[in-house]
């Protein structure tokens, strides 16, 4: 059975991730910075519950040794937690309305995969998912025809434009793990605002690649349709 973790799963995207691979027989771990809602939502789902706080080392060491001791290891990470921090214009943005969203979105993205790149190579056809964005998207964010293009989110898209990167380079450098970013779109969840397509559509992307198993490309990003273009 495979084994998965994905971060900040106990609601939105993330928790529409684990539904839907639980449904087709993983073993899904939810990790998430809350315990009372984390333990509530593994337990509405049928999932297991670890406390992870991708901001803080301890806890994500922590994290690695529940799972080292209770399976032994892991097939699937994804990389779901992220936060949009402070809206503001770039000619007000100063270092401080960066740090919080790079710290969740970059920092823990490489905080977690680092420590849990042990267990994923005791797992088979090890994949780390990355959620990124296509407000990270240079084409994007710059064609008029697209919904990227009229938000400044200065902050929470060069975070995502930084995830791509990581995603590229730790597929290139690792040969022996998979990595893929996928882009969920706009979707309708807390974090947007309730604005976008269905939650369901939104986890489509990290739910296709998880279940790949053995034929896991790696080095691409995709959203539902294909290949997001960079």
């Amino acid at each position: 059975m495979t084994t998965t973790l994905i971060t900040g799963a106990n609601r939105g995207i993330g928790r529409e991730i684990a539904r839907r691979l639980i449904d087709v027989g993983q073993n899904v771990w939810i990790g998430g910075r809350d315990a009372v809602s984390g333990q509530d939502a593994a337990d509405r789902l049928g999932a297991r519950f670890v406390q992870l706080d991708v901001t803080d080392d301890g806890s994500v060491d922590a994290a690695v040794a529940t799972l080292h001791e209770r399976v032994g290891h892991l097939d699937v990470l994804i990389n779901n937690a992220g936060i949009l921090g402070e809206v503001t214009a770039p000619e007000h943005m100063t270092a401080d309305h960066l740090r919080d969203v790079y710290e969740t979105n970059v920092f823990g993205l490489v905080r977690v995969t680092h420590a849990f790149l042990p267990l994923l190579r005791a797992g088979s056809n090890p994949s780390v998912v990355n959620v990124t964005s296509g407000m990270g998207s240079f084409a994007l964010t710059q064609d008029p025809a697209r919904v990227e293009s009229r938000y400044p989110l200065a902050a929470y898209g060069s975070s995502k434009s930084a995830v791509t990167m990581l995603t590229t380079q730790y597929a290139k450098t690792i040969p022996d793990v998979r990595f893929n970013a996928v882009d969920p779109g706009q979707t309708a969840t807390d974090f947007t605002g309730h604005v976008g397509h269905s939650v369901a559509e939104g986890a489509e992307a990290a739910v296709r690649v998880a279940t790949l198993g053995p034929a896991t490309p790696t080095g691409t990003v995709t959203d539902r349709e294909g290949t997001v273009p960079w």
